[in-house]
């Protein structure tokens, strides 16, 4: 048996950005047929709930562990949004360049991409963030003066999710894509899907249409 190493070189691996964000919002037939660039982003923090421990106990001792289900959240921080994105936010458009606030919120998907790289290559390669089923609640908007310093406004959303079902495994809200892995025709496919192309339109395939996409 070899020894363990540490630290090899190639080897001090880490994940940074985020970039390259899609918003599909959800049809009237639970689909995604159209994809727009969300351009600004800031961050999508992932924060899951659930999955918590709940011990049983019997017989003077721990009988078994019983594991909640797991939920997805997030929290997603941008300068702007797409104007599509305005529906999923609670606004309607009351006349050409008047929007009303506090209606329903439609639901949606998103995809967006991290970098990957090492000690020897910062390029190394990318995931594909994909998820699925969100709902955004009410952001915090904080307007104020002008100053000798300015910034710009940044947006943020807290945002829930509806698992879909993916054949043979539980329901998940979210599918990750690694370029390192994925051989290239098949990653093209799949971009294609994502972003567009010559001839297709974006749109957020669902699992099984991935799944398609990588047999």
């Amino acid at each position: 048996m070899a020894k363990l190493i540490w630290d090899q070189a190639g080897a001090r691996l880490y994940e940074t950005g985020v970039s390259n964000g899609v918003l599909y919002v959800m049809d009237a037939t639970g689909t995604y047929p159209l994809g727009v660039p969300w351009n600004g982003l800031i961050s999508l923090s992932e924060s899951p709930e659930g999955a918590e421990s709940n011990p049983i106990y019997a017989d003077n001792l721990k009988y078994l562990d019983l594991i909640s289900p797991e939920e997805f959240k997030a929290t997603l921080e941008a300068y702007t949004y797409p104007k599509e994105f305005e529906a999923c936010d609670g606004s309607a458009d009351l006349a050409p360049g008047v929007s009303l606030g506090q209606q329903g919120r439609k639901s949606f998907g998103l995809c967006y991409k991290t970098n990957i790289g090492n000690d020897i290559d910062d390029d190394l390669g990318y995931k594909l963030h994909i998820i699925y089923g969100c709902k955004a609640s009410p952001s915090e908007k904080q307007y104020q003066s002008s100053s000798d310093s300015p910034e710009a406004i940044a947006f943020s959303w807290e945002i829930s999710s509806t698992p879909v079902t993916v054949e043979g495994f539980k329901p998940t809200s979210t599918i990750v894509i690694d370029s390192r892995t994925v051989t290239a025709p098949k990653l093209a496919l799949i971009e294609a899907e994502l972003f567009g192309d010559a001839s297709n339109p974006a749109n957020l395939p669902s699992p099984a249409d991935l799944l398609a996409l990588l047999a």
